[in-house]
């Protein structure tokens, strides 16, 4: 059996500290993954440290946000043939050893997109997030348990796979406010299956996140609403 193309999608917004070893950790692991760091029209070094670094990337002269970042990392996957693309954060958080599990569902043909949670079981991942990121969390998978009659326990972990349909579906039309919800509201529709696998993440070793307390709570009512309003849509998704 063929060995499925896998390529790991890396957005970047000033992560000069933190993407050379993002991108270490994954050409040092065994299963030589392919990759592409989105830098994402970064105020910082980082453009200067992945030239100087000759690590493979594209450059956006202006910041797209998250949406538009990974979006860019579908369209390079879907025109390059990738059988799988994996969202991989570029400030460390995530463990590229956990890849082969979320990976591994859709390679045996049981999900189209699988998510890496840290909160599926108690014991996989040590770090857990802030506590209003985690009453934003529960509230978000409330949300989507209500209006798509899906339960995940992670709805806004970056840190997941899809297939090739979902990749072609992500290149043509990726959200672009809320990426990681609203996507799975509009996947649902599609009818195609969705699944969790345990992950461990990291905290972020260097920079700061630019979602605060209160950002938090500001992000959770918006993507509530968000939840709402595209489960409400009863225009389908085209697979």
């Amino acid at each position: 059996m063929e060995k499925s193309r896998i390529l790991l999608i890396i957005p970047a917004y000033n992560e000069e500290k933190n993407i050379i070893n993002t991108v270490n950790s994954i050409k040092e692991n065994k299963e030589n993954y392919d990759y592409i760091v989105i830098n994402d029209g970064s105020k910082d070094n980082t453009l200067k440290v992945l030239q100087d670094n000759n690590i493979n990337h594209i450059n956006l002269i202006q910041n797209l946000g998250i949406g538009g970042a990974v979006q860019t990392g579908y369209k390079y996957a879907y025109y390059n043939g990738y059988d799988i693309a994996v969202q991989f954060d570029g400030d460390g958080q995530h463990d590229v050893n956990y890849v082969k599990n979320i990976c591994q569902p859709i390679i045996d043909g049981n999900a189209n997109i699988c998510i890496g949670s840290r909160y599926l079981d108690n014991s996989t991942s040590k770090f857990k997030s802030t506590f209003m990121r985690r009453l934003g969390k529960n509230i978000i998978s409330i949300m989507l348990r209500i209006f798509i009659r899906e339960k995940v326990t992670d709805p806004t972990s970056g840190f997941r796979a899809v297939d090739k349909n979902i990749i072609k579906l992500f290149a043509e039309d990726y959200p672009t406010d809320y990426p990681e919800p609203e996507s799975l509201v509009n996947l649902n529709k599609a009818r195609y299956k969705i699944m969790e696998v345990p992950v461990s993440m990291n905290e972020r070793k260097e920079g700061v996140s630019s979602i605060h307390a209160w950002k938090s709570i500001s992000y959770m009512v918006k993507v509530s609403l968000a939840i709402l309003i595209d489960s409400l849509n009863k225009k389908k998704r085209v697979k």
